[in-house]
């Protein structure tokens, strides 16, 4: 029996937010000094280092839940199921629903709950359910799928990686630029087909590494509300992941029974372009190889880091035949990988 993804679907917001919109902020550095470069400095330098040019924000209207259930409406009709027949329904995310222009995050109900509602599904056996596990939180859910399918307590189960980071980004710090929304979603069953999930690998370094990315106050310290903003030590989770991240993919990799030279596609999560292509190419590295062409498709460019939904929103788009020069085919042995507060690092061996 196989565990295959049979479906796959995304949202990709419609609001642009270019890197010359963030012209007229006023950039601090985290102890409230002022920035001597100008914006249009900071601003190149950044797009020199993480690739991006543009980013996606959801709209006033919309909330966490409501793009998720857009997602998860297009891999269930991508995978022409009846929705009453899904057991679970996993989302991953990190900061709830958070409305427009409010200072606290809505958890209760869980997002999953919320998206069983818009999706209209009736059935009671369908289990919702939230996965807090930072930016490899989708991965993460794909692999718990991958083990309530294989001991027999589920047929199928939906997986959704869902994040409005723009309601959480302190405007005075300049890492605000790197974040984004957006909302992947995937169904995965048992299959009589072969490939699926070959192998797979977890891990959670938090003996010091905690809390390199975290919630915390404005750059501004003039601004006495207590509103926290998602912040990060970038060089400390740079150095980590060239660290650790190569190391889990290879392991992984040996663990699945294939070659590197299998290997098609590497769909790794879209958090920096600079360091996303330094660890893999220190995962070639492993095995005495240069990196080759073409291997790791790229969306951040133009969609920015929408956390938990950058894998998945990457895959709908290679399959829909969205991405330039990228395609997966059938037979294809693909990795998944990706690395995010916790400190977690996760990897995906699977053959289409």
């Amino acid at each position: 029996m196989a565990i295959k993804i049979a479906g796959t679907g995304s949202y990709i917001p419609s609001h642009v937010e270019k890197n010359e919109d963030f012209y007229n902020h006023q950039f601090l550095n985290a102890d409230g000094s002022t920035i001597k470069n100008s914006n249009e400095v900071i601003v190149e330098k950044f797009k020199a280092i993480t690739g991006i040019h543009e980013r996606r924000y959801v709209t006033e209207e919309l909330s966490n839940s409501d793009i998720a259930s857009f997602a998860a409406e297009k891999a269930i009709e991508d995978a022409k199921i009846d929705r009453e027949t899904l057991d679970y329904i996993i989302v991953a995310h990190n900061y709830g629903n958070v409305q427009y222009n409010t200072e606290q995050s809505d958890t209760v109900p869980s997002i999953a709950s919320r998206v069983k509602h818009l999706l209209k599904i009736k059935n009671p056996k369908c289990v919702g359910y939230d996965l807090l596990f930072g930016c490899p939180g989708w991965i993460e859910g794909v692999i718990q799928a991958k083990a309530f399918i294989a001991s027999g307590i589920a047929k199928r189960c939906l997986v959704i990686g869902s994040e409005t980071l723009s309601r959480v980004i302190d405007p005075h710090d300049r890492d605000s630029m790197i974040y984004s929304d957006g909302a992947g979603a995937v169904i995965v069953e048992e299959n009589n087909d072969e490939g699926g999930i070959l192998a797979h690998e977890s891990a959670t370094y938090a003996l010091e590494e905690a809390h390199y990315i975290f919630f915390g106050e404005t750059n501004d310290k003039d601004n006495e509300a207590k509103r926290k903003y998602i912040k990060m030590h970038g060089r400390k989770i740079y150095e980590f992941a060239l660290l650790n991240v190569p190391k889990a993919l290879k392991s992984c990799l040996e663990n699945s029974g294939k070659s590197i030279n299998d290997v098609k596609k590497i769909l790794i999560h879209q958090a920096n372009e600079k360091m996303d292509e330094a660890i893999i190419k220190r995962f070639y590295k492993q095995y005495k190889m240069e990196m080759p062409e073409g291997i790791m498709p790229m969306s951040i460019n133009m969609l920015g880091n929408s956390s938990v939904a950058t894998v998945p929103t990457l895959l709908d788009m290679i399959l829909k035949g969205q991405l330039e020069n990228q395609e997966i085919n059938k037979g294809d042995i693909i990795m998944f990988a990706s690395v995010g507060a916790g400190m977690n690092i996760n990897a995906i061996v699977y053959q289409y």
